[in-house]
């Protein structure tokens, strides 16, 4: 269930202008993205949900859209139908809905994660696509904005802080945890065994000041797991099909397709 904290910072117009500064498509960091999946599936003419829809900026890319946030306040930018997210979480459609789904850096900032995705997968159609691509492995020190913030705004912890980021932030140091739990977790995958929930790294979100992107991320998400995850939970990893391109993949869109 939201926090009230929650949606009150989605709502604030002021912050949206900050979120989405863009005001055409074509200007979005997403916009190539969707484009492509559009029209790699031939979706220009399909059922489509956009998950964390905005302002709406890709309304416009296929003909039956539908639009899907937290707040109220960002249904004056749409013609095309947009529905506010409710409190229970639940999406407000139907069982296989939709022909395909997006979704563009998104579920790092939802609270109850776990219901979001069953409820993605529950509205997408048996040989449905979905464009997943939230921001993968949010760093914990977003939060407090250390990377942009001087350091004469810390105390000595912080400081130290700071001056780690460099290091933490390596492809040496990331792989020397990230590449051994992935195997593990890879191997326990294909023993048969299944995760009750999606596994995340919880972070403390900021919402008081938005010192940068993904201040405001609850979660940091491995592109690993959300593979297996999706694979657990019925659906076919296209641009990672094999073991190895899983167990390697760094950030990106990942592109499901649901069995059946």
């Amino acid at each position: 269930m939201p926090h009230k904290k929650y949606r009150a910072f989605y709502e604030n117009v002021d912050r949206q202008s900050v979120y989405t500064p863009e005001k055409l498509p074509e200007t979005h960091g997403a916009y190539k993205s969707v484009l492509s999946f559009i029209d790699r599936y031939n979706l220009s003419k399909k059922k489509v949900l956009e998950v964390g829809a905005a302002k709406g900026l890709f309304q416009d890319l296929v003909d039956d859209y539908v639009g899907l946030d937290i707040a109220e306040s960002l249904k004056t930018h749409f013609h095309k139908p947009y529905v506010c997210l409710l409190d229970d979480g639940i999406y407000p459609f139907k069982d296989n809905t939709f022909d395909a789904a997006w979704t563009w850096k998104v579920f790092e900032h939802i609270p109850d994660i776990d219901t979001a995705l069953k409820e993605l997968c529950r509205v997408v159609r048996p040989g449905g696509y979905v464009l997943f691509s939230p921001a993968w492995q949010c760093r914990p020190w977003a939060a407090e904005g250390y990377p942009v913030r001087p350091y004469s705004n810390f105390g000595l912890s912080g400081k130290l802080i700071k001056a780690s980021i460099p290091l933490r932030n390596s492809l040496a140091w990331r792989l020397s945890w990230i590449l051994p739990k992935r195997i593990v977790r890879h191997i326990f995958h294909c023993a048969g065994y299944r995760l009750r929930k999606f596994p995340t790294k919880q972070l403390k979100p900021n919402y008081v000041d938005f010192w940068m992107s993904d201040s405001d991320a609850v979660h940091s998400i491995d592109p690993h797991d959300a593979i297996l995850w999706f694979q657990e939970n019925g659906f076919k990893c296209i641009n990672r099909p094999c073991h190895l391109r899983a167990l390697t993949v760094r950030t990106g869109d990942l592109i499901f397709r649901k069995s059946g």
